[in-house]
């Protein structure tokens, strides 16, 4: 990068430091229409500055700019469109699309706030229900969530591209020690870990049914193989299955949560509808860590929480890391989940044979074969079925061993 660019970079940076270092938002960012563009812009404008010189002059005003863009205004409003859902953010934006088509538009950056002297001028602004920031307008600056305000309150592409880069710098930044490992993701939850080591990890969920829970167990201890074993609530108090349990963590298995009562977190046919508040997740959760403390199993040491259905949205994975917990899911494409399916479920059924080919098709079709693969089995289903896929457990672990893999624990990948 030419040293001139870099002088004109930080010549810029330093204009607006001096001009907002003297208020508590250090924010130096003139208010016309667009102002919020300004911001997602100079925020963009520290980060490459800092990329490319580890000045860490600016990193004061970037954080203070960003957190400006996220609530900490004289409003105390994000100026994101939905986000976060369940605060203060834009609820009523000058959108047609919301107004007139009732859609949601989530995710847009408005305009963001103006000088009073700009909007006291402008025409055929109306407000179409009462201020809810009233009380914070001055006579330097507004900002008002209403759809007749197109001065302050009117999402913008140019902003929230900008933005959205910005934003995905920080995430790169944020798993920078994990990405490292060739991590995957699908909806913020781990799909699969490290494609660059020949390792694969067995995972196991249940909550009705435990008929081979036991030959499971045997079979991991014959391979001296320990997997990670993800029960409902409902799981872990049944009776009948207790003994069990404290067999597979006598073993050094891992025991983590599936929910406490096996809950539909996403709608089948629209994933990012979620169908269940954030405070009914929390205390089915909640539920679920108490049946394990049970059996001495605590949150701190069972962090990696794993879905019921196996199916989850962005929102849950980040309610998931509001709590402390990490989201993880079986990695798609070999069908293994699916040895809960029996022959009344028609062409949704597949028979052990059927996934068994699956598994090793998959992995001659895979440039990366099964590396980081979360292969995901239950160890007990429905007495429907009576191919039970984990009696072909054994030689499957055989099959893939001869390919050269090694079979390690889930939590032992993430570290």
């Amino acid at each position: 990068i030419d040293d001139q660019f870099i002088k004109y970079l930080k010549e810029g940076l330093d204009r607006v430091y001096q001009r907002g270092k003297t208020n508590p938002f250090l924010n130096g960012i003139p208010f016309i229409w667009c102002s919020n563009n300004l911001v997602s812009a100079l925020v963009t404008q520290c980060h490459l500055y800092y990329e490319l010189t580890k000045d860490p002059t600016y990193l004061p005003m970037e954080a203070s700019l960003r957190d400006w863009l996220f609530g900490c205004n004289i409003w105390g409003t994000s100026m994101i469109i939905d986000f976060p859902k369940e605060g203060i953010s834009p609820k009523d934006p000058h959108s047609s699309f919301t107004v007139v088509g009732n859609m949601q538009i989530s995710g847009g950056l408005v305009d963001g706030p103006v000088y009073t002297s700009i909007y006291n001028k402008l025409a055929g602004i109306t407000l179409f229900r009462e201020d809810q920031f009233k009380e914070f307008q001055s006579n330097v600056a507004v900002y008002h969530d209403d759809y007749g305000d197109y001065s302050t309150d009117e999402p913008t592409m140019d902003g929230t591209a900008s933005l959205t880069y910005y934003l995905s710098a920080l995430q790169k930044v944020g798993q920078c020690s994990i990405d490292k490992k060739n991590i995957i993701y699908e909806r913020g939850g781990i799909v699969r870990t490290d494609t660059a080591k020949k390792e694969i990890h067995l995972v196991f969920t249940g909550h009705e049914f435990a008929d081979g829970i036991k030959k499971v167990r045997e079979v991991l201890k014959k391979h001296r193989i320990k997997g990670a074993f993800f029960f409902t609530g409902d799981f872990y108090r049944n009776p009948k299955f207790k003994s069990e349990i404290e067999s597979l963590k006598k073993d050094g298995n891992y025991l983590g949560a599936h929910s406490d009562s096996h809950l539909l977190y996403a709608s089948w046919s629209n994933r990012d509808s979620t169908l269940v508040t954030k405070e009914e997740f929390t205390n089915d959760l909640k539920n679920n860590y108490e049946e394990m403390q049970k059996f001495g199993i605590n949150k701190k040491d069972a962090k990696y929480f794993l879905p019921p259905f196996e199916w989850y949205n962005d929102e849950i994975s980040n309610w998931c890391k509001e709590i402390g917990l990490t989201l993880v899911n079986f990695t798609p494409g070999t069908y293994s989940n699916a040895d809960w399916t029996y022959p009344d479920m028609g062409k949704q059924y597949l028979s052990n044979d059927t996934i068994f080919q699956k598994i090793l098709n998959y992995e001659k079709r895979d440039p990366n074969g099964l590396n980081g693969f979360i292969l995901l089995t239950h160890p007990g289903t429905d007495p429907r079925r009576l191919d039970k896929f984990y009696n072909k457990l054994d030689e499957l672990i055989k099959v893939l061993q001869k390919e050269g893999y090694s079979f390690t624990l889930l939590s032992d990948a993430m570290k």
